[in-house]
């Protein structure tokens, strides 16, 4: 049987010991926060972001992104909708949400294709050892209350959330 390419990704990882990291988080706090710095000289620039491994398998929801946040408020505010799945809530896909968050912050959970993304979540593909996983970028507004996919938006903040997520149903 051949290599999955994400078995040396694995191998590559545990070499450094993250995957370690990841597993303590897990068995600590039930899921695990990887976040990963800008990179202003890629073309186009990277943003910081993060995302959840583990959530899945705490929750049934799908694994969780933000982009543009530094890796306390991006832990601040996946943490937010991590209790409300734990406390019971059912966060639907694809539909704005007021009220999950404080100060009726708007929010939208977006499904990320993988198959066209899946490079942005290394550590997540290690960890999964090749298994599928799902990913949903969580998209917040700007300082002005609008969305990423509205007009009005900060356009300034435009490479720091950059939208990967499915916006509609289909």
């Amino acid at each position: 049987m051949k290599d999955h390419p994400d078995d040396h990704l694995a191998e590559i990882f545990d070499e450094f010991g993250a995957l370690d990291k990841i597993g303590w988080m897990i068995e600590t706090n039930g899921w695990a926060l990887e976040a990963s710095g800008p990179q202003p000289d890629t073309d186009p620039p990277t943003p910081a972001y993060a995302y959840t491994i583990g959530l899945t398998a705490l929750t049934g929801f799908s694994e969780i992104a933000v982009f543009g946040l530094a890796p306390a408020a991006a832990n601040g505010l996946i943490g937010l909708a991590v209790d409300a799945l734990r406390g019971g809530t059912q966060i639907p896909y694809v539909t704005e949400l007021i009220g999950l968050f404080d100060n009726d912050l708007r929010s939208f959970f977006a499904p990320v294709d993988l198959a066209q993304y899946g490079y942005v979540f290394t550590t997540a593909a290690a960890w999964y050892k090749g298994e599928p996983f799902a990913m949903t970028q969580l998209l917040y507004p700007d300082r002005n209350g609008f969305m990423p996919y509205e007009t009005g938006y900060d356009q300034r903040m435009r490479f720091a959330q950059p939208v990967i997520g499915r916006l509609s149903g289909a």
